[in-house]
């Protein structure tokens, strides 16, 4: 009998801001998933630690809607709640906004289908052209 499976990168533990190196912010953001769909308000935690692993989560009281994680040269994405949960090794995939953030903010240059701007000088806008899924807000300071 031949068994046959796939392995898959281990999920992430969970993030410990308590350890040195992270800088937590909040703030607000608007994110359209895609064309024709609604835009959704909410709550954004935005973190970053010195060796340049990256959090990003997007709330909506009560639930989560995604968070977006790169810890060294792992990824993971986690949408709806767990209806989506992805992950893996390398660079992360390019189609998520919650990859592009902590790019775009370290004045990294996006590639293409991502756009960045700075309406104004507290905000940002993050625009994939491609899947018209936006992304824009501010944080604190």
């Amino acid at each position: 009998m031949l068994a046959a499976g796939c392995r898959t990168a281990p999920t992430l533990p969970p993030a410990d801001f308590s350890l040195d190196g992270w800088q937590v912010r909040h703030g607000q953001a608007v994110w359209k998933p895609a064309k024709g769909r609604p835009e959704l308000a909410g709550e954004l935690i935005f973190a970053t630690n010195t060796n340049g692993d990256s959090f990003v989560q997007f709330d909506k009281t009560p639930f989560t809607l995604a968070v977006g994680r790169v810890v060294g040269d792992r990824w993971q994405i986690n949408l709806g709640g767990g209806r989506y949960i992805g992950n893996g090794k390398g660079q992360p995939p390019r189609r998520f906004a919650w990859f592009q953030l902590p790019r775009a903010l370290a004045g990294e240059k996006l590639r293409s289908p991502w756009t960045y701007t700075q309406p104004e000088s507290d905000s940002w806008r993050l625009e994939n052209f491609w899947t018209g899924e936006t992304l824009e807000g501010s944080l604190d300071p």
